[in-house]
């Protein structure tokens, strides 16, 4: 809802689930940091031409399963962004949201659809189509925040680094998470935790609407 009074500013308000959503997708953020963190500095119990490196394929299939739960935490900050009133509306706010949903939601399936791979070598069977998976998820994402990052900013509702979470969470998708991703498995647990962090910026921005 909007409220309009003479010679002020809109002021405006969102539901109440609103800071729900943001403070569960601030923990999964952080907690989704933590865990690039562990698996960053985990000791092999593989050799690395295995798809589960550096864990063993039960320790995976946890992994994972914990991965697709915390994906769904983010997934609520998406969701509640689209109702948080800070986006100007348009096609970039909906097109933006849609697609950054769409990518979330298959990016926690993906999570489930890996443990298929867990005694596999990597490229192995079944390896290809994942990367396929986990390539077009992650792009979605990436160009959905763009697009409701850019919404954000014409709406300039949320002020400072607020203003400028989302669109960050986008950019830095393509740059510098991509390239990481393509490198050793050490800089892509990194980049992936910096990533979630911007989630939990995200999450935490959201939480504050919501309880105004």
């Amino acid at each position: 809802m909007t409220h309009i009074e003479a010679g002020t500013p809109p002021v405006t308000t969102a539901p109440d689930w609103v800071a729900r959503a943001g403070s569960t997708c601030l923990a999964a953020g952080i907690l989704g940091a933590l865990s690039g963190i562990v698996l960053a500095v985990y000791p092999a119990q593989v050799s690395e031409d295995m798809f589960s490196y550096p864990n063993t394929a039960g320790e995976f299939t946890v992994i994972q399963i914990w991965f697709f739960i915390q994906h769904l935490g983010l997934l609520a900050g998406i969701a509640a962004l689209a109702r948080a009133e800070a986006m100007a509306p348009g096609h970039s706010a909906r097109w933006g949201i849609g697609l950054a949903a769409s990518g979330m939601a298959l990016l926690a399936v993906t999570e489930l659809i890996a443990i298929s791979a867990r005694n596999s070598t990597y490229p192995g069977d079944g390896t290809g189509l994942l990367d396929v998976l986990y390539g077009v998820s992650t792009v979605a994402v990436g160009v959905g925040l763009i697009l409701a990052g850019l919404a954000v900013r014409r709406r300039a509702s949320w002020t400072g680094w607020r203003g400028a979470v989302v669109l960050v969470a986008g950019i830095f998708v393509f740059v510098p998470m991509m390239p990481a991703l393509m490198g050793p498995f050490v800089l892509a647990r990194l980049a992936i935790t910096v990533w979630m962090l911007l989630f939990a910026a995200l999450g935490y921005s959201l939480w504050r609407v919501g309880r105004r």
